[in-house]
């Protein structure tokens, strides 16, 4: 029986996180197996508004900051060569993966 590996990546670093599905292909690549993805998930923006003088006192004025968290997804065939390569893929700490096998 086969099963699909769903590879799932979030990162709030968009160039480490592309530098990771870049590797992810070419590991596919040179194992022949055909893979789906990335495909961009869409992207969460959390937004945080403070106010710049802690104590209350003179003008309102405030700071806006805003996080993007951004998601991809990759379809790949659990194959033994592919997921023992995949395994060894050096992973940044700003990058997380969530691997879901599933059968075909």
């Amino acid at each position: 029986m086969s099963q699909v590996a769903s590879i799932k990546l979030v990162s709030t670093n968009l160039e480490k996180l592309e530098e990771v599905c870049r590797e992810i292909r070419e590991v596919a690549e040179k194992t022949g197996v055909p893979i789906s993805g990335p495909i961009p998930l869409p992207t969460k923006r959390v937004k945080i508004v403070t106010r710049k003088t802690p104590c209350g006192e003179g003008s309102h004025t405030f700071d806006r900051w805003t996080l993007k968290i951004h998601k991809r997804l990759i379809k790949v065939p659990a194959n033994e060569s592919f997921m023992r390569r995949f395994m060894r893929i050096r992973i940044p700490e700003e990058v997380h993966i969530e691997v879901k096998l599933t059968p075909r």
